[in-house]
């Protein structure tokens, strides 16, 4: 293993931080690990909650990352069919020891073509989008393909990060992180998924999603999705 591991997220405007910064507060805690939060500049980036995050490298400066990860939100939309953005996933996924991604992050590693044939995570709502982009929906938690590893929906990035920081250095590095942040989740209700749930939930919350999933349909029928999907 060696001795320094770059980990880079993906930030980009109206980003759910929390799909970002919850792997990252994990994984910053692994030995010899630099956390980069990279954009296209290095302004301040606003993320879905109402605040912002500074970068801290571009897609110029970048370093060759480890781990690249794609963190997900309604934002991610427009990256779908940003080629700037979809080459430096490219490139930087070429050499990376693992690509990965948090929530709806998985569409757009799917839009640059980086998730054919692999099985992916993806926020619930969205998992069957996964689909034309040439990926295999998985509707789990954590979801691990050769060096793809992918989160389901935003607090999914916390288990995801403690799963990517025990490939990196090991089981007792990541119970100990997870000790360390006391993650020990005890939600005071039980309907994180639509199975808890029920249908009446779900189905209201699937007519507020009605306007964000024309957008990503759309965004699926761009030269860039079509092409990820050949």
């Amino acid at each position: 293993m060696s001795s320094s591991i770059h980990v880079g997220f993906l930030i980009y405007p109206n980003v759910t931080q929390l799909d970002a910064t919850g792997p990252a507060q994990v994984l910053c805690y692994v030995p010899g690990a630099t956390v980069h939060m990279i954009w296209k500049t290095l302004d301040p980036v606003p993320t879905d909650a109402g605040f912002s995050i500074v970068p801290t490298t571009t897609y110029a400066t970048c370093p060759q990352l480890d781990v690249l990860c794609v963190p997900g939100s309604a934002g991610e939309v427009a990256l779908m069919t940003d080629e700037e953005t979809l080459s430096f996933l490219r490139r930087q996924a070429t050499h990376a020891r693992y690509v990965t991604s948090v929530c709806t992050g998985s569409l757009v590693l799917g839009a640059a073509g980086l998730l054919k044939g692999y099985k992916s995570a993806c926020h619930w709502a969205w998992r069957d989008m996964l689909v034309p982009l040439g990926a295999e929906p998985v509707a789990a938690r954590i979801v691990r393909d050769r060096n793809r590893l992918s989160g389901g929906g935003v607090t999914a990035g916390i288990d995801f990060g403690l799963a990517l920081a025990a490939e990196l250095a090991g089981e007792e590095a990541a119970k100990l992180i997870q000790l360390a942040l006391e993650y020990d989740p005890q939600p005071p209700f039980d309907f994180g998924s639509p199975e808890k749930a029920g249908p009446e939930r779900t189905s209201k919350l699937r007519a507020h999603f009605a306007e964000l999933l024309e957008s990503r349909q759309t965004a699926l029928a761009q030269p860039h999705g079509a092409l990820a999907a050949e």
